[in-house]
């Protein structure tokens, strides 16, 4: 079985991400080979290129080659999808909060933008990610931000609060000058039948290796 949603803002871009199935890659972009990079929770973005000969520590992919399906992995942490279609350039990146905090996106729109892209005509997906109401932190996790972050966290229980990734991801998108921002709005940890979540599964004691695959690719016909 395949499935995969798929993101209004960023149009005719092939592109899909996954649920707890693996999706169809070849009905997204056919006969393209998956890219992916080493993922550490950092900030460093690879070419694509050069991500399809060796293996690369890193946290979202680039390109303008056509016929490469970029592929991050996620299963909490936000998959954030880039196009500029006029440009013919796309990215991929996994945007936990330390690469959110660390600056992976302005770093993959800077890369995108290196290529030939145009900051405001990028356009960027938010995919399923764990939700406010499903991200209790503790007060340590709290200092890591600055005072002006205080709008992405909600009051929990004694000494927690609610952290609001998909906002924070946003926000720092906003920052790096995109634009077109779309968030699928889906909660990885609240939908066990349809979503892997890495901390429901801790939660629960279960297996954590389940993750969604987020791609987006270059078609030739562009």
């Amino acid at each position: 079985m395949t499935d995969h949603l798929v993101a209004p803002v960023l149009g005719p871009v092939r592109h899909g991400f996954s649920t707890q199935h693996d999706p169809d890659l070849a009905a997204i972009l056919p006969g393209a080979p998956l890219v992916r990079v080493r993922q550490v929770h950092g900030n460093r973005v690879a070419r694509a290129e050069d991500a399809l000969r060796r293996t690369i520590d890193a946290d979202a992919l680039v390109t303008d080659r056509p016929g490469l399906l970029l592929g991050i992995v996620t299963a909490d942490c936000a998959p954030v999808l880039l196009a500029d279609p006029d440009a013919q350039i796309v990215a991929a990146a996994h945007a936990g909060w330390r690469g959110a905090h660390g600056g992976v996106l302005e770093n993959t729109v800077d890369a995108m933008v290196a290529l030939g892209a145009t900051r405001s005509a990028i356009r960027a997906a938010i995919g399923p990610t764990i939700a406010q109401p499903s991200y209790e932190v503790d007060e340590a996790f709290r200092a890591r931000f600055d005072e002006a972050d205080g709008r992405f966290f909600a009051h929990g229980r004694p000494g927690h609060w609610q952290f609001d990734l998909p906002a924070y991801v946003a926000h720092r998108l906003e920052s790096a000058g995109v634009v077109a921002i779309g968030d699928l709005q889906e909660d990885t940890y609240a939908q066990p039948a349809r979503f892997h979540s890495y901390r429901r599964a801790t939660h629960r004691g279960d297996q954590t290796e389940g993750r969604q695959l987020s791609v987006i690719g270059l078609g030739s016909e562009a």
